[in-house]
């Protein structure tokens, strides 16, 4: 248990049954009546974001969030198997878990896995991966009518569009938060 006056970003609050990350929070004295703290609240799980006040001095409950580095191993049916590097434990994480991210993980790419209560909650991969294009179609000289990109297929199976000059084979710097395009890798 904390108060209200403990808040901090990125600390993890058990509303209701239910984890909040705190993204965002202003201590508020008004002039008149009691001081009160005004909050941003993220579902862990589904990623909701709601406003929420609590009055100065509140009891919150907070919840104990593990956020260890992990090395992404294999694909095990429907899930995805991880290695904390310092235990050398191996956990089962649910593909619902990995969500979009499974789109741009190659194997031994290290990741953040957030666990409370031995549950996997979600998975940060790295904000940048380099990927490998697997297939794109090649472009044609005066096409512009794309806005001068095209589909590419990259060696996770993940689509995204590449600039007209790209090749199949070439390595790309991708942003795993949006899979857009950021640039060639030497």
């Amino acid at each position: 248990m904390a108060t209200t006056n403990d808040l901090k970003n990125g600390i993890v609050l058990n509303l209701d049954g239910q984890l909040w990350t705190v993204t965002d929070f202003q201590h508020v004295k008004p002039g008149k009546g009691g001081a009160f703290v005004r909050t941003t609240l993220k579902n862990v799980l589904s990623g909701k974001v709601v406003d929420k006040t609590f009055n100065a001095g509140t009891k919150v409950e907070t919840a104990n969030v593990d956020k260890r580095s992990m090395t992404y191993l294999y694909k095990d049916g429907s899930d995805f198997v991880f290695m904390d590097g310092d235990t050398y434990d191996q956990i089962h994480v649910s593909g619902e878990v990995v969500g979009g991210g499974a789109d741009y993980l190659l194997e031994n790419t290290e990741v953040v896995v957030a666990v409370h209560d031995s549950v996997p909650l979600y998975v940060e991969l790295p904000v940048t991966m380099e990927l490998v294009v697997e297939h794109t179609d090649p472009g044609l000289q005066g096409d512009r009518s794309t806005g001068g990109t095209k589909p590419a297929t990259l060696e996770t199976g993940a689509q995204i569009q590449v600039p007209l000059f790209i090749t199949t084979g070439e390595k790309l710097k991708v942003d795993t938060r949006d899979g857009r395009y950021l640039g060639r890798v030497n």
